[in-house]
């Protein structure tokens, strides 16, 4: 998904950050999950199943990567933010600190 379509859905999905943590705290999206890539096999039930998830990361290429870890783990969730939060930031979207 384009961040326009992901701001469009709103509280209709759930976001799952997979950046580090001096990332999240650098600004991240009001609402979102914070697990860190590398953690995400661990705590991939941390993850509400009540609704569709979509993945971002800085660019795009760590969102790719859960994904694939998702649906390894027998998971739905096969959605990510094209361009991730970079993205995000350059359509003038906010951010919470």
């Amino acid at each position: 998904l384009t961040p326009t379509q992901v701001r469009q859905v709103g509280d209709a999905v759930t976001l799952v950050d997979v950046r580090e943590n001096a990332e999240w705290a650098s600004g991240h999206i009001a609402g979102a999950i914070h697990i860190p890539l590398g953690k995400l096999r661990d705590k991939m039930d941390l993850i509400p199943s009540d609704k569709p998830v979509v993945f971002y990361c800085h660019s795009g290429g760590r969102s790719s990567q859960a994904i694939a870890l998702a649906m390894a783990a027998g998971q739905p969730h096969d959605t990510h933010m094209g361009g991730g939060i970079s993205a995000w930031r350059a359509q003038g979207f906010p951010v919470a600190s």
